[in-house]
């Protein structure tokens, strides 16, 4: 286990009875739980503001499959980025829609240039990248 190193931190009585309240909305155990989350939060934020940052990243989509040729054109991208794909999920969600998900690492850059080009494929209904890290 990691050693911890205790510091003190200093609220007015408002902003503790706000955070009180959020650590108990959130169902974090205690503050120090919920300070560490948030700090981690706002490393990974900061993290993706560099282009060079090396991430890792899930992008979600939606795309009606009988638009003429997504499903091929989706499939031609990755091809052409495979050293950034991880792994990747296709699901049929009824008889006109598929869902596909890729785990993506690379550089930050890397990783929105595949996403940008993905998420403007014609038929394409919805794209959502998350980036996120280990911190």
């Amino acid at each position: 286990m990691e050693k911890v190193t205790r510091k003190g931190i200093a609220f007015n009585r408002k902003q503790l009875e706000e955070f009180d309240s959020f650590i108990k909305r959130k169902g974090f155990k205690n503050r120090s739980d919920a300070i560490r989350k948030l700090i981690t939060d706002a490393l990974v934020e900061e993290k993706k503001l560099n282009p060079e940052s090396r991430m890792t990243a899930t992008l979600t989509m939606v795309y009606n499959h009988h638009n003429h040729d997504v499903q091929h054109n989706l499939t031609h991208i990755q091809h052409h980025h495979h050293g950034l794909i991880r792994s990747s999920l296709h699901v049929h969600m009824d008889n006109d829609n598929c869902l596909e998900v890729l785990i993506l690492e690379g550089t930050v850059k890397d990783i929105r240039s595949l996403s940008d080009e993905m998420a403007a494929e014609k038929g394409v209904k919805h794209a959502k990248l998350i980036l996120t890290d280990i911190c």
